[in-house]
């Protein structure tokens, strides 16, 4: 066999070969939204189907990835609290967020046959709400003042997580709460609310935008997006195809909740429902101006002192993503 054969032989064999998939550590929250989205993104393998040999590390702790991106322990965290993302990155932690992926939906609501009738009325109440330097907080307290009218000093908030809010309202601790759809829609069908208000169409209305604002982010350590774009850009793919998938099929999110988190049938189904209100897999310009509003306010609020530089913003790996097929 002569030498041009041979290597005519060579190469198609090696075009045969499957190219090896491409490596990439992402860490995430098994709590709140991201484990929603997490649990349908591993049992579904969009990323795998996407060219990549993911690493799942989980975390207990809302700002776990967050830290772990710090110290590289990880490579992208796809559901790091908005809030949290900017600050290290204004404190010069080498990252970039890459995409916004959770929205901060709220609703303002009060017990059924209260006397409060507007959003207004709340001055002197007591408002169950997420704790201070949460990236809903920030949002929710800049909403009641500038839509409102209601500076902080002027009503109490009573600090607490999705499930404390609930009790708060359910033993009527609280005149009112800023709580989460999927919450309300999981208490006992005889605990009934008035719905006062949404956070997303007050923030659009306060932003005079369209853009929702953005609880949760993208980020990924500076080396790694730096090396390999185009795997961000495929995983970032992979994310939205998750998305498609779980507004498609909420009897299937159901299912996997109740395997992945032990969720009971009616919590599983409550959850689902909010898919589309919970979600985004999105970076335009409206979305990176969401942001810095958000990091405005934040620091208007004190919990802030510096801006994330304008490099920290990467939309380049978004608009790849956008090509993927």
């Amino acid at each position: 066999m002569n030498t041009v054969i041979k290597s005519l032989l060579l190469a198609l064999l090696l075009g045969a070969l499957p190219a090896q998939a491409q490596k990439i550590r992402v860490g995430y929250w098994t709590s709140g939204f991201s484990l929603g989205f997490g649990a349908v993104m591993e049992q579904m393998k969009f990323a795998e189907k996407e060219g990549l040999d993911v690493e799942w590390i989980k975390f207990a702790e809302v700002n776990g990835p967050t830290r772990a991106i710090a110290s590289q322990s990880i490579d992208l965290a796809f559901g790091a609290p908005s809030t949290a993302s900017m600050s290290i990155a204004a404190d010069g932690v080498p990252v970039k967020i890459v995409l916004a992926s959770q929205i901060a939906e709220a609703q303002i609501v009060v017990p059924a046959g209260s006397p409060i009738k507007s959003v207004a009325d709340l001055k002197g109440k007591k408002i169950g709400m997420s704790p201070p330097g949460s990236a809903t907080h920030a949002i929710a307290s800049a909403i009641l003042q500038n839509i409102y009218g209601l500076k902080p000093g002027e009503y109490n908030v009573v600090p607490g997580n999705e499930g404390r809010l609930a009790q708060f309202l359910i033993q009527k601790e609280v005149d009112a709460a800023v709580i989460r759809s999927v919450t309300i829609g999981q208490m006992s069908d005889d605990i009934k609310l008035t719905n006062l208000g949404s956070v997303v169409e007050d923030w659009k209305k306060l932003t005079k935008g369209t853009a929702a604002p953005i609880l949760a982010v993208s980020i990924v350590h500076n080396d790694y997006v730096g090396k390999n774009p185009e795997a961000v850009a495929r995983f970032i793919a992979a994310m939205r195809k998750t998305n498609e998938y779980g507004s498609k099929n909420k009897d299937r999110v159901a299912e996997i909740l109740q395997k992945a988190a032990n969720m009971n049938p009616v919590d599983a189904k409550a959850y689902a429902a909010q898919w589309d209100g919970a979600y985004m897999v999105s970076f335009e310009t409206a979305d990176v101006n969401s942001l810095k509003r958000m990091q405005e306010i934040v620091k208007a609020a004190g919990t802030a002192k510096l801006d994330p530089p304008e490099a920290a913003f990467l939309t380049a790996p978004f608009q790849r993503s956008k090509t993927i097929k």
